[in-house]
């Protein structure tokens, strides 16, 4: 193991701009290089930032998924000038480039491997299901013939018949976050008018029912640090942490499914970010995980209810050789935060914007926080995918959950961009 000084000496690659990350491996004295998008290379010489550019989406686009390690050979030999000693994923598009990375320092090509276990959806899903984790039927689909074969195997289970109402299935892109490349397909129509020749190859799943939740765990040497769990109330749009009490009182339930995962996945150290369904009774669905930083806000409304860094503590999670007496104290009681926090993603449904509004009723609601929405320069929106990138956020905050999940229902639909 490392001491301190011979710590601070050696820098940790963060792959993707995160400033929050940046500020937080400053306050902890780590010194970092940033593996980034080429436009930002002139902020990070005007800040003085060391700095590696890198095209993923470009490359990613260029380089299949298991082709990633030869090519992240160009990446490591770069970084090494830096003497860069770990790499850190930030993003999903970055987290097999991390993976190479790492296999290419500790000259151990399975490290790589193991990343695309994140990367990939039906990799993932086996891994899950091997690892005794209970997960939704699912296949692989090449096609629309595929998804047409798919969609009636499941509904002839369901026994339901032709003229009723189906099962619907899920469509989704095997390296894509969030929602991108997601499709739910509930009639042989919607396979028609909703898939395209790039919405293949993909994974195939049936429906979940239950409540979703995010998890942010916080791992250390194989064992849970600290868990947040955060309750989906408008999927994709809004989002509260910890959960609401008929939620939090499954905790326990919750906590040992994660620790099933980060065994059956064989995850040492880092911060995953997986999703489970919860029914009503029974057991509790796994359906992916990520291995990087939460979207949504998560963390900063992990830090508004327990009152500690979530960015400072990924860095320490993601070291192998952070010491124990440098997490001791980093983490407050997961069941006593100090509140509800909740977000709210605005999109705007318009496809240019004039002007910004927000109504008086917002800002005088109890659990109204605060917001960063403004108007911006450019007014036209671009097209999204899936949820793509919202235009602002609506933060609250209070000691009663339900005076954050009711404004985060009842806000969804409002327009604040006309």
């Amino acid at each position: 193991m490392r001491d301190k000084e011979e710590k601070i000496a050696k820098p940790v690659a963060l792959l993707g701009w995160s400033l929050p990350m940046m500020e937080a491996a400053d306050r902890l004295n780590r010194p970092f290089v940033v593996v980034g998008p080429p436009g930002c290379e002139a902020y990070a010489k005007k800040y003085d930032l060391p700095f590696i550019g890198w095209d993923f989406d470009k490359l990613n686009k260029e380089t299949k998924m298991e082709q990633r390690y030869e090519r992240a050979e160009e990446l490591y030999n770069r970084m090494r000038e830096f003497g860069a000693d770990l790499a850190i994923p930030l993003f999903e598009e970055t987290v097999e480039w991390a993976g190479a990375l790492n296999a290419h320092i500790r000259k151990d090509p399975r490290l790589f491997h193991h990343s695309l276990l994140f990367r990939h959806k039906a990799k993932m899903k086996r891994r899950a299901l091997i690892g005794g984790l209970k997960v939704g039927v699912f296949e692989e689909g090449e096609s629309k013939e595929d998804v047409r074969r798919f969609l009636r195997r499941v509904n002839e289970v369901h026994l339901k018949l032709d003229g009723e109402g189906l099962e619907p299935i899920h469509i989704k892109a095997f390296d894509r976050a969030g929602a991108a490349g997601h499709r739910l397909i509930r009639t042989e129509n919607d396979i028609e008018n909703q898939l395209k020749d790039d919405n293949f190859p993909c994974l195939m799943e049936s429906h979940l029912d239950g409540v979703e939740v995010s998890c942010e765990v916080f791992i250390h040497k194989g064992k849970i640090q600290f868990l947040n769990i955060t309750e989906y109330v408008v999927f994709g749009h809004s989002m509260m942490a910890p959960p609401s009490p008929e939620i939090e009182k499954r905790r326990p339930q919750v906590r040992a499914a994660c620790q099933q995962l980060i065994d059956a996945f064989d995850i040492k150290y880092g911060v995953i970010h997986p999703e489970f369904f919860l029914a009503d009774h029974g057991p509790i669905h796994f359906g992916e995980v990520a291995y990087r930083v939460p979207g949504g806000h998560i963390y900063e409304l992990i830090q508004r209810t327990y009152g500690f860094s979530p960015f400072e503590a990924h860095l320490l999670c993601c070291d192998p050789d952070t010491m124990e007496e440098e997490l001791l104290g980093l983490f407050p009681d997961e069941t006593k935060p100090n509140g509800h926090a909740g977000s709210l993603l605005v999109y705007p449904r318009v496809k240019e914007i004039k002007s910004l509004r927000i109504p008086k009723e917002l800002e005088e609601h109890p659990g109204f926080d605060r917001h960063n929405m403004f108007t911006p320069v450019e007014r036209k929106v671009a097209d999204r995918e899936g949820y793509g990138n919202h235009h602002g956020t609506v933060f609250f905050y209070h000691g009663d959950s339900e005076q954050v999940r009711t404004p985060l229902t009842d806000f969804v639909d409002y327009d604040f961009y006309i």
